[in-house]
C-alpha cells in the first residue's frame, strides 16, 4: 500500500501490572511464546499487510524495545519503499513533553504523518497478542467513506464494563460509545485498533491539544468528539484470537494457550503471509536429556531440557536441571531450574535462578511471579 497507509503503534505504556517484568523493559518488548516479544505482532500484521511505512512511538524504559525494532529488518520494513522509525517524546522550541496520553502521542508526530502524507492512518497497540492483516478493515474504511473504522470483539458480556463499548445500527455504524461503562449497552469491546482518514484526523488532534481540560486520549476525547459531531465512525468486526497481556494473569493465560495447543493462535502457519516474524536467537540447538519427558510444551532453541516439563513454555538459554519439575511455567529467557525443583503455575522472570530443591506453588490455582527478590 506505500505511503497511502501508515501505521503507528503505541509502545509507551508502562505496563506496571506485570510487576517486574516491566521495571527495566517496556511492555511491548516482553517475552511471549518462547520465542517472540510481544511487539512483533503488531509489526508482523503490518508487514503483512503491505503496511511499508511504520512509527512506533516509544517512551516508558524505551532502550531496550528501541534496540529490538532497530531498522525493521526482522519484519521486512528495511527496503527502499519502507520506513520504519521510533519516534520517542522530543524536545522542540515549545519544550520537553512526554506523551500526555494516546491522542497527543500521535499529536506530537504530526510532522512524521505529514512528511508521509497518507490518506490513512492505522492506529495500534503495541501489547497485544493477535494475528491479521488491516487489509479488509482499510477496505471497509474506504468502502463506507467512514472518518474512522474501529475493530471491535464481541466480549462476555459480564466482562464488557472493562473495555470501550461500542453501540451499533444495523449497518455496524456506531452510534455510541462508552468507556468502561458500569451498565454496558452491548458486549462490543474497542480493541484499540483504529483506521482514520488522516485529513480528519489531523483536525481533530490539533483542536484536542489546545483543550486544557482534555486527557489526550482517542477513547475518552477523540472518539467521543467525532460522535459528538456526527462523523462516521465504522465497526469492523473482528473474528479471532485476541488477547490483551496487561496482566501476569493474562500474560501466563495467552502463553498458556500457545503450551496447550488450543490452536486459536496458530504460530506454525507455513504460509508466509500470515507468519509472525521475530529475532532469530542463533544459538545451539534445543537438547532434551535421556531422562527429560516433555508434554504439551514449547520450548526454542538454546534450551536444555532434563527434567520434567508439563503444559510449558520454555525460551531461549533456559536450563533446567535432572528430577526438577515444572508445570504450567512460562520460563523465560535465561532461567535456570535447579536439580529437583518443583514449579507450577508461574511465571519465571528472564535470568532467575531457581535453587535445587526449591518448591514453588505446588498447590497454588493463582499465577505467581519468581523474579530475582524471590528467596526459597
Amino acid at each position: 500500500m506505500n505511503s497511502k497507509v501508515v501505521a503507528m503503534i503505541l509502545a509507551g505504556g508502562k505496563g506496571t501490572r506485570l510487576e517486574s517484568l516491566t521495571k527495566k523493559t517496556a511492555k511491548p518488548a516482553v517475552s511471549f511464546a518462547a520465542k517472540y516479544r510481544i511487539i512483533d505482532f503488531p509489526l508482523s500484521n503490518c508487514a503483512n499487510s503491505g503496511i511499508n511505512v511504520v512509527g512506533v512511538l516509544t517512551q516508558y524504559e524505551s532502550t531496550d524495545l528501541d534496540a529490538y525494532v532497530g531498522n525493521g529488518e526482522k519484519w521486512g520494513l528495511n527496503g527502499v519503499h519502507c520506513l520504519m522509525s521510533c519516534l520517542a517524546p522530543r524536545q522542540t522550541e515549545e519544550g520537553a513533553n512526554w506523551y500526555k496520553g494516546t491522542a497527543d502521542a500521535i499529536t506530537q508526530n504530526i510532522d512524521f504523518l505529514d512528511a508521509q502524507n497518507p490518506a490513512y492512518v492505522v492506529i495500534l497497540s503495541g501489547d497485544h497478542i493477535y494475528k491479521t492483516t488491516y487489509t479488509k478493515m482499510i477496505e471497509l474504511h474506504e468502502k463506507s467513506n467512514a472518518d474512522a473504522t474501529i475493530s471491535v470483539i464481541e466480549v462476555d458480556p459480564k466482562e464488557a464494563s472493562r473495555f470501550g463499548i461500542m453501540a451499533v445500527d444495523k449497518n455496524d455504524v456506531i452510534v455510541e460509545f462508552q468507556e468502561k461503562p458500569k451498565n454496558p449497552k452491548s458486549n462490543l469491546a474497542s480493541m484499540g485498533v483504529y483506521v482514520f482518514s488522516w485529513k480528519v484526523l489531523r483536525k481533530y488532534l490539533v483542536a484536542d491539544a489546545k483543550d486544557e481540560k482534555s486527557d489526550h486520549d482517542f477513547g475518552k476525547d477523540i472518539i467521543p468528539a467525532m460522535l459528538g459531531d456526527k462523523r462516521k465512525l465504522q465497526a469492523y468486526r473482528f473474528e479471532g484470537y485476541w488477547r490483551d497481556v496487561g496482566t501476569l494473569a493474562s500474560l501466563h493465560e495467552a502463553n498458556m494457550d500457545i503450551a496447550l495447543d488450543k490452536m486459536e493462535l496458530n504460530l506454525y502457519d507455513a504460509d508466509p503471509t500470515s507468519r509472525i516474524y521475530t529475532a532469530d536467537h542463533y544459538s545451539f540447538p534445543q537438547y532434551v536429556g535421556k531422562q527429560a519427558s516433555v508434554t504439551r510444551s514449547i520450548a526454542t532453541q538454546g534450551s536444555v531440557l532434563l527434567g520434567e516439563i508439563d503444559s510449558c513454555v520454555v525460551s531461549a538459554g533456559v536450563f533446567i536441571d535432572v528430577e526438577s519439575k515444572c508445570t504450567r511455567c512460562v520460563i523465560m529467557e535465561g532461567a535456570r531450574i535447579g536439580k529437583g525443583a518443583v514449579v507450577n503455575n508461574a511465571i519465571i522472570a528472564p535470568g532467575v535462578n531457581v535453587p535445587e530443591g526449591a518448591q514453588i506453588n505446588v498447590d497454588g490455582d493463582k499465577v505467581v511471579l519468581i523474579d530475582s527478590r524471590w528467596r526459597a
